[in-house]
């Protein structure tokens, strides 16, 4: 489809000239004598480029450019002669694409038109890509039809239309890098940055300098000013993952980003205000890592305003089929092969604990789908550590697990002890060790009434 470029010029030599090399050049053209009928034209068909002369019989080109910009996404280059330059530069101010001075030559003036197709193109390109990740992080594309999942999703729409600050708790590879780019696109800041930080692979010396941004000259090799992950999330969003993983140091200016909004480079001496929105991850217990003093307790109830704990694998077999569909989908598609599982297959998978979770199901799946022979993928295929689990769950299939005996004699303990208390869940936290809140998880899990 060729590229569209509205002309608007009153002298009939210049109009034709124009619009003649325009056409050559390959482009669909449409050329008005006066700005009201090309305003009309705009309303019906709209252009990628419109072209306007500043000096107009009937409408000033200043204020064609204001009415274009509130009804279409066209560039606009203005022309205009020597004595109007000012002209131009206030049609600059006001959103113009550029202008170009009477006489000019065509080449010039056809560069100036590619010039301005290609800021469209990229343009759109990049309208089209954000509705894109808005799509691809919508709740089906997470995989889970479970009552944990249902939960995670109810909980997930529900915090991001907020800014509150999100915790995300959870096992490595249980997907807590997806929970928060989902939340991001859901939330009202998704046309804004999201910004992922990885703390626990940043080298401790630079850090301050990754999170905060540095000054020319605040340390050797800091040749010039750089800003930091903070500064580029403004309006959007951070995703500290691994945050366990900071020095106490650089934790407490994270928490003065929270509660102040404000940071300095590291070398510099200006206060820099942030409007950025945290969501935080780790696999390890907080509660815990604040016990040992490797956590700061304040910056750990700064962040734990709104917690997503995600259920691990092993918590959710019910959606294991689902994610092999998924995933099987994936390599089909990645290396064009019509590739299933058998049902004893499947059945091998069900079986397994998973403890790296959903991602080491995934890269089960994939290496499986590489290393396939035929379209029918057997049990024999599978990674011999998971044979020899479910093998050995086959042979003592009449005897509970040891997780299950263990599950069950946890389950009764809390039950006693909230008898022995009349049901005060304060008491008995303090009786069994562990916080309100983690007995109150077990207690919706186990489901005691």
């Amino acid at each position: 489809m060729k590229e569209t470029i509205l002309l608007i010029e009153d002298e009939k030599l210049m109009r034709v000239t124009i619009e003649d090399a325009l056409r050559t050049a390959g482009y669909e053209v449409t050329a008005f004598e006066t700005g009201t009928e090309a305003l009309s034209s705009l309303k019906i068909s709209p252009a990628d480029v419109v072209v306007t002369d500043v000096r107009l019989p009937d409408i000033d080109g200043i204020n064609i450019l204001e009415e274009i910009t509130r009804m279409n996404d066209a560039q606009v280059i203005v022309m205009t002669a020597f004595g109007t330059i000012k002209d131009a530069v206030n049609a600059m101010r006001l959103g113009a694409f550029d202008y170009i001075t009477k006489p000019f030559s065509l080449d010039e003036f056809l560069l100036l038109i590619e010039r301005a197709l290609e800021v469209k193109r990229l343009r759109d390109e990049n309208v089209r890509l954000k509705k894109d990740l808005s799509k691809c992080y919508c709740f089906p594309n997470i995989i889970g039809e479970g009552i944990e999942m249902k939960k995670v999703f109810s909980l997930i729409e529900r915090v991001s239309g907020s800014d509150s600050t999100i915790l995300i708790l959870g096992e490595s590879g249980t997907g807590k890098e997806l929970i928060a780019t989902t939340i991001h696109y859901q939330s009202k800041r998704r046309d804004k940055p999201l910004i992922k930080v990885n703390c626990a692979a940043m080298p401790e010396g630079l850090i301050e300098s990754e999170l905060f941004g540095h000054e020319k000259g605040a340390f050797t090799g800091a040749i010039k000013r750089k800003p930091g992950r903070f500064e580029l999330a403004d309006k959007g969003t951070i995703f500290l993952d691994e945050i366990a993983d900071l020095p106490l140091a650089t934790q407490s200016k994270i928490l003065r980003v929270i509660q102040e909004r404000t940071f300095e480079r590291v070398g510099g001496t200006e206060t820099l205000n942030t409007d950025v929105r945290i969501i935080a991850a780790t696999n390890k217990n907080l509660e815990e890592e604040v016990k040992k003093k490797r956590f700061r307790e304040d910056l750990y109830y700064r962040l734990n305003v709104i917690p997503v704990i995600l259920p691990a694998l092993r918590d959710r077999k019910e959606d294991i089929p689902l994610l092999i569909d998924a995933f099987l989908e994936k390599c089909k598609s990645k290396m064009s092969k019509n590739i299933r599982f058998s049902k004893d297959t499947v059945n091998a998978l069900l079986e397994y604990d998973y403890p790296g979770n959903v991602r080491e199901l995934e890269n089960i799946i994939e290496r499986c789908s590489a290393l396939a022979v035929s379209d029918v993928i057997g049990k024999d295929a599978l990674p011999s550590f998971i044979l020899k689990e479910t093998s050995a769950s086959g042979e003592g299939s009449k005897r509970p697990s040891l997780s299950s005996v263990a599950s069950e004699a946890e389950k009764e303990y809390i039950i006693r002890t909230l008898k022995t208390v009349k049901g005060n869940k304060t008491k008995a936290s303090e009786i069994l060790g562990i916080s309100r809140k983690t007995l109150w998880e077990k207690i919706n899990a186990y489901g005691i009434e």
